[in-house]
């Protein structure tokens, strides 16, 4: 028997088989066009990322998922090394107000702008935009309300970005710290 003919005989893992399929998409995938592809249901496609995701621990790739959708992605712990491989320039930063702006969209998403300003108490027009040109949020469609505004959420580049897998990795937020009521006289001055 030669080679060829003992490794066509060899069936390889789901997670096998899903890590090939997502390293040749150009794009993240809906789980249910693996289930397809594979002839399998979603439940075991997700059985199957999971097996995928354990063994990347300790490679240099991730799965990432976002929206429904999976891709393959370099470890976030990697990214000079790559950026430097690649001879990318450093990665980019955020001022204080787009890092502001993001947030507040990264954690009510889908939002509108008309939300986002109302929750800054300034026009986010500009950091929108400049968000928008850098990949890092993206329109996601319009609400139902008077002159249909426009969605924002996130992308899988603000997940690159941020090394984070998932939105669903985004830390807590922590309760606004209010002050404490000032106590209420416990007699009426009488004049």
């Amino acid at each position: 028997m030669s080679d060829s003919q003992t490794l066509s005989n060899i069936e390889l893992s789901l997670a096998a088989r899903i890590e090939a399929m997502l390293f040749v998409s150009a794009e993240p995938v809906p789980i249910a066009q693996l289930s397809a592809a594979l002839d399998v249901t979603a439940s075991v496609v997700e059985r199957g990322l999971k097996e995928l995701e354990d063994a990347l621990q300790t490679r240099g790739l991730r799965l990432q998922r976002n929206a429904g959708r999976v891709q393959l992605t370099t470890a976030a712990e990697l990214a000079s090394q790559v950026e430097k491989f690649l001879g990318l320039e450093a990665v980019t930063h955020l001022s204080r107000a787009a890092l502001e702006t993001l947030a507040i969209i990264a954690y009510q998403q889908p939002v509108t702008r008309p939300q986002v300003d109302s929750i800054r108490g300034v026009n986010s027009d500009g950091m929108m935009k400049s968000l928008l040109s850098k990949g890092l949020i993206q329109e996601s469609g319009r609400t139902d309300g008077p002159g249909r505004p426009i969605l924002y959420s996130t992308t899988p580049e603000f997940l690159q970005h941020f090394g984070l897998n998932s939105i669903m990795e985004l830390p807590p937020l922590a309760a606004p710290i209010e002050a404490e009521p000032e106590s209420a006289p416990t007699e009426l001055l009488k004049g």
